[in-house]
């Protein structure tokens, strides 16, 4: 499922007609770049390919002052029937995304594996220093948050903890790993 296309068929749904500086600001607000796989800059091309599969059309052209002209886009039936598809769809799936870091981990082979125990030490600390981020974003910006949107972030922050306990393991178990790759390239 597409989280752009969840967020403003979703958007436009619930708070009716808006232009893409509207959905843009309201993606800003909402926090979204720090929850979802969204990119606000991907906002205007997702519009064009929304409004091309008939989920939403254009209604008329705003301009306010000197700014250009903006298009004001609204859900079509068929736009609040996909969302409802896609909502259940999006609720039902499960995505956990393979991190290339794993084929790079299983490749690690030779002489760099003596350098695996400092790669896997910097990478730790990153993810540590992520999760306080995390953490402390979340406590300034819950305010602005609604229930739902709190509980998502702090999906986002369990997943890094449970990345920091997988590698604080790894790291723990480096030895014995090192020694099998080693004895695997020495009688492949």
């Amino acid at each position: 499922m597409s989280s752009i296309r969840l967020f403003i068929l979703g958007a436009l749904s619930e708070r009716g007609e808006m232009h893409g500086h509207q959905l843009r600001l309201l993606a800003e607000e909402e926090h979204i770049d720090m929850w979802t796989d969204i990119s606000v800059g991907g906002l205007y091309g997702a519009l064009k390919r929304l409004a091309a599969e008939g989920l939403i059309e254009a209604v008329r052209t705003e301009r306010e002052g000197a700014y250009p002209e903006r298009q004001v886009w609204r859900i079509t039936e068929q736009g609040r029937i996909s969302l409802g598809a896609q909502l259940i769809g999006t609720l039902r799936e499960i995505v956990f995304r393979p991190d290339p870091f794993d084929l790079a981990f299983t490749r690690v082979t030779g002489d760099k594996l003596g350098n695996l125990r400092s790669l896997l030490d910097a990478r730790l600390a990153k993810l540590v220093a992520l999760e306080a981020d995390e953490r402390a974003h979340l406590d300034t910006i819950s305010q602005y948050l609604n229930l739902a949107e709190q509980y998502a972030m702090r999906h986002r922050r369990a997943r890094i903890v449970a990345d920091i306990e997988w590698l604080r393991d790894t790291i723990d178990h480096l030895p014995e790993i090192i020694q099998d790759r080693s004895s695997r390239e020495e009688h492949p």
